[in-house]
Order: structure tokens, then sequence, then C-alpha cells
């Protein structure tokens, strides 16, 4: 009995876990297609000649 309530716990803590893993891959993945985003928007944007 106890080795069921023992896998049930390691179970519900690696779904946990995955989750926060997935939202850290995907708040990753959103930084990076902003940075992509940005340095995009600043590489079009017209250079000023000096003078």
């Amino acid at each position: 009995m106890a080795g069921i309530w023992r896998d049930f716990v390691v179970a519900v803590i690696t779904a946990f876990r995955r989750r926060d893993e997935r939202a850290i891959a995907e708040d990753r993945r959103r930084a990076v297609e902003r940075l992509a985003e940005e340095t995009i928007r600043r590489d079009r944007r017209p250079i000023d000649p000096p003078g």
C-alpha cells in the first residue's frame, strides 16, 4: 500500500515539475521572439546621416 502512495506522490511532483519546465521554456521562447522583433525593428530604422 505504501508503494502505491509513493508512486502517486512521485507522479504528482513530476507533473508539477514538467508544467514548470514548460512554462519556463515558453517564457524563454517569448523572450527570444521579443528580442528578435526589437532587433529587426532597430535594424529597419532609417539611419540619420551625421551633420
